[in-house]
Formats: C-alpha cells, structure tokens, sequence
C-alpha cells in the first residue's frame, strides 16, 4: 500500500552521479505508482544523446536553460518551461550556458531511476566507454538513436 510522504531538501537522498550530472531521486516509481519524480542538475554542454524509451518523460526547467531536441526540432527551453515526450519519442537535450536544473517526471513502466542508479555504479564520471553505457541504457530500457 502507497503512503503519504514529504521530501524536502533537508531529507533528500544522496545524488546520483550520472556522467558527470547529479540526480536526486526525489520520488520512486514504487512510492508514487505511475511515475517517478527527480532533479537533475546539469553541467553546461552535457546531456544525452538522442534515444527513446517505452515510457512518457516531462521535463520542466527549474534553472537556467536547455536545448531539446523533439520531433526532429531544436528547443531552447527556459526557465519555467514544461517539455513533454510520449512514449517512444526520439529525443536528446543539452544543458545550456552555466548549466541548468531540470524536475524530470517519468511516467508508467519507466526505468529511469534504475538506469541513473546503474550509471552511477557502473560507469562513473566523463564517459570512458561507449559501448558499456550503451549496454548499461539497453538494459534498463533505452535505445540510443543517433
């Protein structure tokens, strides 16, 4: 059975360090039931490259700004924007000038969370090998497209 909880600040867990990013799981899929709720803070130029999932993904810029990519589209999203992909969209972003802070909520199915987590234990900071992140991505659902 789900229960209420409070996540503030003073509570949140321990960063992930994905790439070279910080990802704070702010809420689990199992917690919440249809999604899952992170921050992502951003260095300026990082970001994934294009892919897609089997789960919906919104994004909404808490700080700075970020350059999507959609439906084959560039985006400058600033602060205060909300970015949504449906399951199955080929997407990318790159953080913008001086970085930026994303609140990531991904929808039902999502392996998000499991992938950050992987990533931080698995392939630790600058990618050094591309085909272990690929490996890493394709077992938690995520297909690199480009």
């Amino acid at each position: 059975m789900k229960k209420s909880f409070f996540t503030s600040p003073s509570n949140y867990p321990e960063p992930l360090n994905v790439l070279g990013d910080r990802i704070t799981v702010l809420a689990r899929l199992e917690q919440i039931g249809d999604y899952a709720v992170t921050l992502n803070y951003g260095h300026e130029g990082n970001g994934p490259p294009p892919h897609s999932h089997p789960w919906d993904e919104t994004f909404f810029v808490v700080k700075g700004e970020v350059d999507f990519v959609m439906d084959g589209e560039q985006r400058i999203a600033t602060e205060g924007t909300l970015v949504h992909f449906p399951a199955g969209t080929v997407h990318s972003f790159k953080f913008g000038p001086g970085g930026a802070h994303l609140l990531e909520i991904s929808g039902r199915g999502s392996q998000a969370v499991e992938m950050f987590t992987a990533l931080d234990h698995e392939v630790p900071g600058p990618v050094q090998d591309g085909a272990k992140l690929a490996e890493v991505l394709r077992k938690n659902g995520v297909e690199l497209t480009g």
